[in-house]
Formats: structure tokens, sequence, C-alpha cells
């Protein structure tokens, strides 16, 4: 089973940017817990901060070379995957481009949160991408990634 986590803009900074909503542990090191935890699943990972890209990988990962991405720089371990956990970051209240991305593929998305958004500020209530996702994960940290992925078992 290949899964692909995709986080979006400023979740590169896990682990500096407000710890006290994210917490104070870095993503990678998160990864390596998660890789650590499944060793019978192939765990790819991409960060981009650019909403073009997100959605590139979305369709790369759902069609593969069929996308014709590839001369616009394939990402490195490409390929279609079985399940992807996708934490937007702030894209998710706007991003119609990554609702319709999840939507022209098929590979199951799991929609994550660190944070609880709905105890946050009232723009970050509404979500583009949560019709299009086969689930959603909110305000169980980075444990939310394992959470989704348990998730993703079940319906791969």
């Amino acid at each position: 089973m290949k899964i692909l986590i995709i986080n979006g803009p400023n979740l590169n900074l896990l682990g500096r940017r407000e710890p006290g909503i994210y917490g104070a542990e870095t993503f990678e090191d998160y990864l390596d817990e998660l890789r650590a935890t499944y060793e019978d699943i192939d765990i790819e990972y991409f960060q981009s901060n650019v909403e073009g890209e997100i959605v590139d990988r979305l369709h790369q990962a759902g069609f593969g070379d069929e996308a014709n991405l590839c001369d616009s720089g394939c990402h490195p371990d490409g390929g279609i995957v079985d399940g992807i956990v996708l934490n937007a970051g702030a894209y998710t209240h706007t991003s119609v481009a990554i609702h319709d991305a999840i939507k022209a593929i098929e590979t199951p998305v799991i929609e994550v949160h660190i944070s609880n958004v709905h105890q946050r500020e009232d723009f970050r209530h509404h979500s583009y991408i949560s019709p299009a996702a086969a689930g959603i994960i909110i305000g169980f940290g980075l444990n939310g990634y394992r959470l989704a992925i348990e998730g993703l078992r079940d319906i791969i």
C-alpha cells in the first residue's frame, strides 16, 4: 500500500510556528515515527506553499504519468498512490482548485487539521475540501495523520 501525505502552506514550519496550537514537534520527526509505525505502508510526503503545486501533485497521485505533468516536474517519488492524507492548511478555506482536483481523481483523500478549526476564527469554519474528501479528522494534533492512515487502511 502506498499513501501520500500532502501538507499545504506554512506546515513546513511545524515545531516553530505557534507551538501552543500546532505543537513543538517538526513534521519530519513525526513522519519518521509514522514510517516506523507503518513499516508495511510506503508513506510518501509532499509539502508546498504553492496552490498549483498541490493541485499538480493530486493529479499525479491520482493519474500518474497520464496526468501529463512530467514535463512540468513530476515528484521524484511520483506515480499513483492508494490513498492521500491532505492538510491543505489555509487553502482549505479558499481553494476551489484543490476541491476540484480531489473530485477529479478516484484516489480517496482524508482531510486532516491539527487544531480544531471550529474553535478558531470564523473564517476557518468553512472548508472547500470537506465536500470532496472521503473523511475528515480535526483537532487531534499530529495524531490526526495516524488516524487518517488508519481510516485509509479501512477503506482501501
